[in-house]
């Protein structure tokens, strides 16, 4: 028995006017915020539904994550954990369409990148329309390093955003930056490898990206303010400058694929090559390699 719950006897000998009604977790989710005092009411949020008006956003860029994340956006003064497979892939085409709004709307700070595994592509990100003079690139190779510095960086708030790379960070230097990032005026994000995906994390906002073979991304919400996000979302993201030299057959790469692992009996039925000549099958294989390889 828990001796911190009374037992029914003990209930049944209570008054009347001080006996506690004990609910269950889903009956008192059931319970609506008008039965609460409106100074209260206004100031419930239940697990169950998604965190609003509680912290400052930036959009994403992409309007079907933005209707998945509280207050719809990445949100400020907090940590963003991005989780991939490998690093230099998908970090800038998942957060680079946030950042124009951010260098334009904030007055004088610049987006600060802290050990990123690969230089910062300047023309792919004039394409997102970050000026190199507001990119400032820190070259951080020890762990410790770049852990030192991005907490310099949160703890000034003197930054835009900050886009840091801890692949090997431990949840109390991780939960000692998320302090920090509380009295930060921007979002923080650190991308990490997806071994540390069963590693706890203070991150109230936890993603995990991979890229999909039409020039997208999938991205799993592991952890948000409200309730579990079960399905994976689908975001349309072509690399910035992409755009005005992909035809209409390389926006689609699946289908090329698909078609160069077509069968190789395509173009006529089963039938017809069973009773074809031994001399005649090697012809149409030819046939097909070449129909295959002008597509």
């Amino acid at each position: 028995m828990n001796p911190l719950e009374p037992n029914s006897s003990q209930a049944a000998a209570l008054p009347v006017g001080e006996r506690l009604d004990l609910l269950a977790p889903a009956q008192n989710a059931g319970v609506s915020r008008q039965a609460l005092p409106p100074e209260l009411a206004e100031n419930v949020w239940r697990g169950s539904e998604l965190s609003s008006g509680r912290t400052a956003i930036v959009p994403t860029g992409f309007s079907g994550l933005d209707a998945e994340l509280p207050d719809g956006g990445w949100p400020c003064g907090c940590l963003i954990e991005v989780l991939q497979a490998q690093p230099s892939l998908l970090e800038w085409r998942l957060v680079g369409p946030a950042l124009r709004g951010l260098v334009s709307t904030v007055d004088g700070r610049s987006i600060v990148v802290v050990g990123p595994p690969k230089r910062p592509h300047l023309p792919g990100l004039r394409h997102l329309g970050v000026d190199e003079n507001r990119l400032v690139w820190i070259k951080a190779e020890a762990p410790s390093e770049r852990l030192w510095v991005t907490e310099q960086l949160v703890r000034a708030n003197a930054a835009a955003a900050v886009l840091t790379w801890l692949p090997q960070a431990r949840p109390e230097q991780l939960r000692r930056l998320q302090v920090l990032a509380q009295g930060c005026e921007g979002p923080v994000f650190v991308f990490r490898p997806l071994a540390a995906r069963h590693d706890p994390s203070p991150a109230p906002l936890r993603l995990l990206a991979s890229t999909l073979v039409d020039w997208q991304l999938q991205v799993h919400i592991l952890k948000r303010r409200g309730a579990a996000h079960e399905l994976p979302l689908t975001l349309s993201s072509i690399p910035g400058g992409l755009h005005h030299v992909l035809t209409a057959r390389t926006l689609r790469p699946s289908q090329l694929i698909a078609s160069k692992e077509a069968p190789r009996h395509a173009v006529g039925s089963p039938a017809h090559l069973d009773f074809a000549s031994p001399t005649v099958v090697p012809v149409l294989d030819r046939i097909v390699d070449r129909a295959a390889s002008h597509r």
